[in-house]
Formats: C-alpha cells, structure tokens, sequence
C-alpha cells in the first residue's frame, strides 16, 4: 500500500530533479487544467431556441445606403467615337481628358484592320495564352515588339495595368529589396504588394535621397555578409511618371545601378510613342545602353490607342514571364483584334516617326499656355503629354479641393471642353497625390483648338471659384 509519505518523497525527488523550466512549465498546465474545469463547472450554456436565435438575427443589406450626390452616380454619357473631339453629355468637346497621344484611335486603317481581323477570329479566345489563348497574331505581335524595341524577345499581357503589376512580383519574392520612387502609379503600387518584398520609397525624382538609401542598406550588408549574398535588389521607376507628368533620370538611376548591383525595371507606358526619334521611348531619348535597363515594360492604351501591355528585354527575363507573370498565366488573352490594332500602330510608328515631333511640339505648346492661368499651378514636363494643374491655393481639406477640381471639370464640359480631374485611391495610395485636374495632349489638335481650350479652362475656374468664395 503506496503512503503519503512515500508519494511526499516522489514528489520531492521529482522536484528536486526538475530544471526551472520544466516546474514552471508543469505549473502551467496544472493551472490550465484547474481553469478549465472550474470554467465548465460555471459557464453552463441554457439552449437558444430557434425563434430566439431569428429574433437576433439582423441581416445586412446586399447593398449599403448610398446618398443621391455621390460622385459615382453622376455619371457623364459619351457618344460616338473617342477622338481629339468628344461628344460628352451630348454637347461636342475638344479632347484633353483621354490617353489618345498620338490620335491614332481615330486612324481609319487601324479601324479597318481591327475589323477583319474580328471577322476572321472572332472576338476573342477566351483563355490564358498558356492554354488555348496563343493565336498567332498574339505570336506576330510579341516579334514586332521585340524588333521595334531592338530587344531579344517581348510578351504580350491582356491589360496594361496587370503588366507592371504581374512583372514585379514574378521576379521579386519576400526578402528582396526594391528601392521605388514615392510618385509611382498605382499598378506598379500593387505589383510591389504583390511581391511581399521589403520597399524603400525614395522622394521623387531625388537621386541623393536614392543614395542615400542605397548607402544606409549597404552598411547594413556589411553587418551581415552571409544574409546580403542571398538578398536581391531592385529598382523601379516610371519613364514618365502618371502623377507628375514628369520625366525620371534615366541616366542618373543607371549610374546608380551599376554601382549599386541593382536591377533596373522601367515602365514606359506614357514615354512609349512619346520620347526618342522613334518613338521607342525613354531609353532612345536618352541614349541609354538598353542593356543597362534589365526589363522595360509598357501600355499599348496610351499612344498606340488600344489595348493591352508587353515587358520587353533578354529571352532570360521575358521567358520567366510566361511561367511566373500572374496576368500572362491566368488572364484570358489579348482579344486578337486588339492584337491586330497595335500591329497596325507599330506599323504607324515605323512608317511615320514624324507623328513623334509633331506630339512633342504640341506639349511644348500646351506647356507654354499653362503659365497664363491665373488660377492653377501645373507640373510636368514640357516634353510629356500629362500634365497636371493643381489650385494656386491649397485647401487643407483634400475631399474638397477635389469636389472644387470635379466641378471646374464638369462646367467645362458643358462649355466645349472635355477635362477630368485625376481620380485616386485616397486611403490605398501609399504617396496620395494631391488633387489636380490631369491634361492630356493629343497631337491632332490645332493651335485654335489649344487656345480655345484655355480660354475655356480660364473662364470656368474664374466662374466655379468666385461662387465657392
């Protein structure tokens, strides 16, 4: 028969045996068990009835309650086609609200184009190139891209905004770096969500910023060698930025790659069509070794007035694209009329670089009228074809410096000139920008249609901002 004293001295022999950490561990679980039994001795749940629990029950609405003013429900109704004049609200407006660089959405042949090739494919395939989406004009596309480009091989995605957006994380993982200027567009903005990699926003277009980031992540590589050798870098950058119209430092950012052992992503959406004798972009613009830049990616929605984006670069990056870029493996493919449309437009690229100056010109032209408004500040630079115009007095309250920018806009529409003020993501924008109405320029214009414009523009902020006091 087992004692309590024996069963004493068990236990001291036990305890005395113990590590601290194993007494206090078995303390734990002995309280844990003792609450657990008191718990249940005390919280003895009564049963709910049926009528009980539908009585409680209060369900959402499928759609929350919206005030009549909001802003998406004011909607503007477009007739007829998208040119460098717009039917809006049923009044004829000239056009610096829309993308339509080079005014080639109204270029008869590239209509034509389009057209047979939707009699001959249909609309689309609906499935990812990887599966039964790759038809052949899809193939012809990506070789005359990568030929325009002067580049190994180019890859077509379904929407420009996917592009970026997929590029960045199928090559940067969780424990990469990416040093990203603080301006960039809000694609690029998810693509670098995407990629779970460590960001450093530097200030924009600010090279010593950059630098210094550089600089400060370096030291802390020497602090741990063996963690540095695995990590790899990056740097992204807009040739022409969305949300300042303006340029980046190419050369600058490739000095500081190559210094840096970084690799270089640019996104040529705005400057493809715009920069460079041919049209090709930042990289001709500034004469830049392409080699220097690892993967350039670009909109077909801008200049070449369709649909779609590519990335461009050595077969090694591109490749890796059709296995990694989410938007190439698991969107249905570009409809192949819209394939057959920016064909059409490179056609026009090569056949006519002389589009390129006469675009230029006409922002330079749009950029020296700017200094005659009275009541905006603009930004941007005189070589690209966004601008924006931001009040000359700042409101505090962000919601309504827009609501003024919204109404200057939708008065000038009713005048005969189509303008929109930037639309963002406040509470997702990682850098908000602040609100402005963004101008676009459309090489068709005339200088009578430019000067009408502002005198418009002039006239409805002078009316909208003396009534708002």
């Amino acid at each position: 028969m087992v004692t309590a004293p024996y069963i004493i001295n068990e236990i001291y022999d036990i305890l005395q045996k113990s590590s601290p950490f194993e007494l206090t561990l078995e303390a734990l679980l002995a309280l844990g068990v003792i609450w657990i039994v008191l718990y249940k001795r005390t919280t003895k749940k009564m049963p709910v009835s049926e009528e009980e629990i539908l009585a409680r029950w209060k369900p959402e609405p499928l759609v929350a309650e919206v005030s009549p003013d909001h802003p998406a429900l004011k909607t503007k109704v477009v007739k007829g086609p998208v040119g460098k004049m717009v039917n809006v609200n049923g009044k004829e407006c000239i056009n610096m609200a829309t993308h339509n660089y080079l005014g080639l959405a109204e270029d008869e042949d590239i209509r034509q184009a389009a057209i047979k090739s939707l009699r001959k494919y249909g609309v689309g395939s609906c499935g990812p190139r990887g599966f039964y989406g790759t038809v052949d004009v899809h193939l012809e596309l990506e070789e005359r891209l990568a030929k325009f480009m002067n580049v190994e091989e180019a890859v077509v995605y379904s929407y420009a905004f996917s592009t970026i957006a997929s590029a960045i994380p199928a090559y940067s993982k969780r424990g990469d770096l990416i040093f990203v200027d603080e301006c960039v567009n809000f694609a690029i903005q998810k693509g670098l969500d995407a990629s779970r990699s460590k960001i450093f926003y530097y200030k924009h277009n600010d090279m010593d910023d950059l630098e210094r980031l550089l600089q400060k992540q370096e030291m802390e590589d020497k602090r741990n060698p063996a963690k540095a050798k695995k990590t790899r870098r990056f740097l992204v950058a807009e040739a022409i930025y969305m949300n300042t119209g303006e340029v980046c430092p190419l050369p600058r950012l490739v000095e500081l790659r190559a210094r840096y052992k970084l690799r270089l992503f640019l996104d040529e959406s705005i400057s493809f069509g715009v920069l460079g004798d041919s049209g090709r972009g930042l990289i001709e613009h500034y004469n830049v070794d392409k080699t220097e830049v690892d993967l350039v990616s670009a909109g077909l929605e801008w200049s070449a007035a369709t649909i779609g984006g590519f990335c461009a670069g050595s077969s090694f990056i591109v490749e890796h694209q059709r296995l990694s870029g989410l938007g190439y493996c698991f969107s249905a493919s570009l409809p192949p009329l819209l394939a057959q449309a920016a064909i059409s437009a490179l056609d026009r690229f090569e056949n006519n670089p002389k589009m390129f100056i006469e675009l230029r010109d006409r922002c330079r032209l749009v950029s020296e009228k700017l200094s005659q408004l009275k009541h905006f500040q603009s930004r941007g630079d005189s070589l690209s074809p966004v601008k924006h115009l931001y009040l000359k007095h700042k409101h505090e309250c962000w919601a309504h410096e827009k609501m003024l920018l919204d109404e200057i806009s939708t008065e000038c529409i009713d005048n005969g000139l189509a303008v929109i003020a930037a639309e963002y993501l406040e509470n997702m924008e990682k850098h908000c920008p602040r609100p402005s109405i963004r101008l676009t320029v459309n090489r068709l214009l005339t200088e009578k249609e430019v000067d009408d414009a502002f005198r418009i523009l002039e006239h409805v902020s002078e009316k909208v901002l003396a009534s708002a006091g």
